[in-house]
């Protein structure tokens, strides 16, 4: 597998690459807190040699309950998620929902990001694949909770059919009965037969949907201690990066507080799969 690259970055993932970190935000709050969210992360990063996208998301639209926080939305969130980049000369990671965003965030953002649910749209993929394309990004694509590993091919497949763009997949855990996800942690080298850097999102894959005992179910639960557990096994599996969410105090983020992690225990946790992907590499 060719390593893909963003060039005016310097970033590449993929075989033989460092371990690439994608983080941040669940959602985009306000200016200031992704400001010093991303500026923590990226001198961690900075001092453990990774490579670092910020990721926040301008809409999370796919939620439990009508009255769940979204965030600011496309306008102003690309508008916040602007400033992030110029302010701390970082890429950007966002995810997208309509065809009609395609365009405007791939003129953004660096990976432009499909949700798991709509990895099968073929308009929304297209689209993306489009713009993403001639703006010179790369595409994330989270495979869905409800799709085999090897099936991700169809959507390699759609992509290339329209645009060279790179490609990277992503595993964030498979339906398992109700209110629960478990990570095949053979999933990672089945999409990596694909020929695609693959990632792991721990953050979401410890969700539990529709569980969240705090809202008697109008929102998503999570296992917070998890995060590390699956990032490791992951990286130990292959992946070739890291998707995590922070935020300065879990319990207070407005989008699946339990699941991300508290902004402070990064270091530790980077610098863990740091050397996890430090022993894959000598060994392979």
């Amino acid at each position: 597998m060719t390593a893909l690259t963003l060039n005016r970055w310097n970033l590449s993932i993929g075989d033989g690459q460092p371990l690439v970190v994608i983080a941040g935000l669940n959602v985009i709050e306000d200016l200031d807190l992704a400001l010093a969210t991303g500026r923590h992360l990226k001198a961690v990063t900075g001092e453990l040699g990774l490579p670092f996208v910020f990721k926040a998301s301008f809409d999370k639209a796919n939620r439990s309950s009508v009255k769940s926080f979204r965030g600011p939305g496309l306008k102003d969130g690309l508008k916040i998620l602007a400033e992030v980049k110029a302010q701390l000369d970082v890429p950007i990671c966002t995810d997208l929902h309509e065809v009609e965003q395609a365009e405007p965030v791939a003129a953004v953002a660096d990976l432009v990001q499909i949700p798991a649910f709509l990895c099968r749209q073929t308009d929304l993929v297209v689209a993306t694949a489009k713009a993403t394309g001639a703006a010179g990004g790369l595409v994330h694509v989270k495979k869905a909770q409800f799709l085999a590993p090897w099936d991700t091919k169809n959507i390699l497949s759609k992509i290339r059919e329209v645009s060279d763009v790179g490609v990277v997949l992503c595993e964030r855990g498979s339906s398992f009965g109700y209110n629960n996800l478990v990570v095949d942690m053979l999933a990672i080298p089945e999409m990596k037969k694909l020929g695609a850097p693959v990632t792991i999102d721990a953050t979401h894959a410890v969700q539990l949907p529709g569980a969240d005992p705090r809202t008697a179910g109008a929102s998503t639960g999570g296992r917070r201690d998890g995060v590390a557990i699956i990032a490791k096994a992951a990286v130990a599996s292959g992946a070739d990066g890291v998707f995590l969410e922070f935020h300065p105090d879990p319990d207070k983020a407005l989008c699946d507080g339990p699941s991300c992690l508290p902004l402070d225990g990064a270091r530790d946790l980077l610098a863990s799969v740091k050397a996890v992907h430090a022993a894959v590499q000598q060994s392979a």
